[in-house]
């Protein structure tokens, strides 16, 4: 636990003393700030669901331009090879770059709290219970990506190639639900199983569903695993 909070909170440093950080949450609320207000007045409604569609929208390119260089930056500057002489586990080094990509991303959710203060300023009938999974749901969303991301920046050392395969990942995920027409009947079901859209609806409907708990947990538990086993193939090479 003590290896994984000094990789954490060394990484997360590496974030915020840079301009990287702050330029990905300012476009990350403007972005989603923009797009609320244009359809918040206009609907009529006392709810955060246009917020709850937008998000995974920009998710797509947000989450893996955060995600790029966690693993990638280490390869290309060959400090992944010092880290193999330190007392630290694999697990542990994938967990600390993940924890800390995923905290930048949180930080980018909490700042869309702006617009939850405004709806329970001038809204009535606020359904509270919505919106905390809507949340919810888009926080699964965020840990889900960003364990797909980590794993893209461990399969190279260029980060442009790691922003790419994350992103051609993601849209994959995002896209599968919506392409379900044009696919066979007995691979429907299982194609809507694996779409994330498909979980992520269920939630911010309000249905929190063990199972679709159990698909955002085991897709992140995958991608992580994956990470490390790509991670530790250095030490045969």
């Amino acid at each position: 636990m003590r290896n994984i909070s000094a990789i954490y909170f060394k990484e997360l440093k590496s974030f915020f003393n840079s301009p990287m950080a702050y330029i990905f949450l300012v476009i990350f609320s403007l972005i989603n700030g923009y797009f609320f207000t244009q359809t918040f007045f206009l609907i009529n409604q006392s709810d955060l669901r246009s917020l709850f569609n937008i998000i995974p929208l920009v998710f797509l390119f947000f989450i893996p331009a955060v995600t790029m260089g966690l693993i990638a930056w280490e390869k290309n500057s060959g400090t992944i090879e010092i880290m193999a002489t330190l007392p630290v586990k694999d697990s542990e080094f994938v967990l600390g770059k993940y924890f800390s990509g995923l905290t930048l991303i949180l930080v980018g959710i909490g700042f869309t709290l702006v617009h939850f203060i405004t709806l329970a300023s001038v809204g009535t009938n606020i359904d509270y219970g919505a919106v905390l999974c809507g949340y919810f749901g888009i926080m699964l969303l965020g840990a889900f990506y960003s364990s797909i991301g980590l794993f893209a920046s461990s399969v190279t050392e260029n980060q442009v190639v790691a922003f790419i395969i994350a992103i051609s990942v993601v849209i994959v995920f995002y896209l599968l639900d919506k392409i379900l027409i044009f696919t066979p009947a007995a691979l429907t079901g299982i194609l809507q199983y694996i779409s994330v859209e498909y979980h992520l609806s269920n939630i911010s409907r309000g249905v929190v569903d063990s199972r679709n708990i159990i698909y955002f947990l085991s897709m992140i538990w995958m991608f992580l695993s994956l990470t490390i086993r790509v991670v530790e193939i250095r030490k045969w090479r």
